[in-house]
């Protein structure tokens, strides 16, 4: 008879605990990520797509000088195409505060020659004086609507290959397109220091260098999504299936 079998395990099975945990998170290998794929969107799903780069530089005196990038990529778009608009401000003269200074920077950074070789997403903040702020940040937004949002290019266009530059009180600013991406440099009067935004191959690069007082950098970045909220056809799908079908001679 296996009724006493079956009593025991019974018995077990009602002593454990009702918040056991049947599944364990564990963490996948680095050759195991390299064989995911991520999720796609069905061809007609995205209405619109842009990016928005701005960098400016404040100095002790109040002047601001720093520049917006701007990318808008619709159904209609023939040639993706960046437009550049300058930050120019002139400030009051006078120091912010009593401990800002508008002195000549006298701080030393030394290393971060391995910042060029990073990928991916890379924020640095490097300070040798006092009274600064420093601010780099991603945004990512996604939003849902049937038409793409009405986009007026503002500013002077960036062609491949060009450089937009711009100077006041506050320093040296240039904007550059190559055949990878987009770059926008400051090179801050009296050596107050630098900034550097690039956006190129793959990867974003928001580096910060003070070496004086009483400065504000920031560097912004704006990812921004416009998405079709209607379910997809059948045409559409069939179109998916087409090009799933197609991956399957390459090996996925």
């Amino acid at each position: 008879m296996k009724t006493p079998l079956w009593l025991v395990v019974a018995c077990l099975a009602a002593s454990l605990p009702t918040h056991a945990e049947t599944f364990k998170p564990i963490e996948l290998k680095d050759h195991e990520l390299a064989n995911l794929r991520g999720r796609y969107v069905m061809p007609g799903r995205i209405v619109s797509f842009g990016i928005v780069m701005t960098s400016t530089w404040q100095n002790a005196k109040g002047d601001v000088i720093g520049a917006s990038s701007t990318l808008q990529v619709q159904q209609n778009t023939i040639k993706p195409q960046f437009y550049v608009s300058m930050i120019d401000e002139k400030g009051t003269g006078a120091a912010h505060s009593q401990s800002a200074s508008s002195a000549a920077g006298t701080g030393t950074v030394t290393g971060g020659g391995g910042l060029n070789t990073t990928e991916g997403v890379t924020q640095v903040v490097r300070a040798a004086g006092d009274n600064n702020t420093a601010y780099n940040n991603v945004d990512i937004n996604v939003t849902k609507a049937n038409q793409a949002p009405v986009a007026q290019p503002q500013g002077q266009a960036l062609a491949a290959g060009s450089t937009l530059v711009g100077e006041n009180g506050a320093g040296a600013l240039s904007v550059s397109s190559t055949g990878v991406g987009v770059q926008l440099n400051i090179n801050a009067a009296n050596n107050q220091g630098t900034s550097v935004q690039r956006l190129a191959q793959g990867g974003l690069m928001q580096n910060s260098t003070l070496l004086g007082n009483g400065n504000q950098v920031s560097n912004l970045t704006s990812l921004n999504v416009v998405m079709r909220e209607n379910v997809p056809t059948a045409a559409s799908l069939n179109g998916s299936l087409d090009q799933l079908k197609g991956l399957r001679t390459l090996g996925y």
